[in-house]
C-alpha cells in the first residue's frame, strides 16, 4: 500500500495541485507571530495553518472531506455512539510549538483539550510532517485519505502505527468508506 506524504519534503516552499490546492511554507517563524498570523486569518474561509504551513483546499478536497465525515457521523448516529465533531477547530500546544486545523475531526463522549480522531484528506502532499504535529498534541487516531484509500494511524508511544481497524470506532470498516 502507498503510504500517503504527511512528511515534509525539504526544498518544498510553494507548491499547487492540479485541483487548485495550494500550500505555502513559512520558516523562522515565532510561536507568537504564528498565533498573530492565525489570529489575523480568523475570518478567512478556506485558509488551514499548520504552524507553519498554509493551506488553501481544493474543492475536490473539500468535497472527498464532507462525504468522510458525513459516512463517519452515519455511522456513529446509527450505533448510537457519542461522537461529536468539530471540524477544522484549530488546536494550538504552545510548550510544543504545535498547531494545525485537522480537515474534520472528532470527540468521543465529553470534550477534552484536543480532539480523539482526526481526519485528513491528502490531495498535495505538504512540506510539513502533519504527523508528528498531531503526536504532540497528542490526538489518538488519524485517518488519512489519499488516492481512495483510507489509511487510519493509531498513537503509540513512539508515534503513529497503521492499523487495519480503527481502535476508536472498529465496527467501522474502512473498506466501506473508501
Amino acid at each position: 500500500m502507498t503510504q500517503p506524504s504527511l512528511l515534509a519534503r525539504p526544498g518544498s516552499w510553494s507548491r499547487r495541485s492540479a485541483h487548485g490546492e495550494r500550500r505555502f511554507l513559512v520558516d523562522n517563524v515565532t510561536w507568537d507571530q504564528y498565533c498573530a498570523l492565525r489570529k489575523s486569518l480568523d475570518d478567512q474561509p478556506g485558509v488551514r495553518i499548520t504552524y507553519l504551513e498554509l493551506m488553501s483546499p481544493s474543492s475536490e478536497h473539500e468535497r472527498i472531506k464532507t462525504t468522510l465525515a458525513r459516512l463517519i457521523e452515519a455511522y456513529a448516529e446509527e450505533r448510537d455512539l457519542p461522537l461529536n465533531g468539530y471540524g477544522q477547530t484549530t488546536y494550538r500546544k504552545k510548550a510544543k510549538k504545535r498547531g494545525l486545523e485537522p480537515d474534520e475531526c472528532y470527540f468521543l463522549g465529553r470534550q477534552k483539550r484536543y480532539p480523539d480522531l482526526a481526519l485528513e484528506v491528502v490531495i498535495t502532499s505538504g512540506v510539513i510532517d502533519r504527523l508528528e504535529v498531531y503526536a504532540g498534541l497528542r490526538v489518538a487516531e488519524i485517518w488519512v485519505w489519499h488516492r481512495g484509500k483510507l489509511s487510519l494511524h493509531h498513537l503509540k508511544s513512539r508515534g503513529y502505527q497503521l492499523r487495519p481497524r480503527s481502535a476508536l470506532l472498529p465496527g467501522l470498516d474502512p473498506a466501506l468508506l473508501e
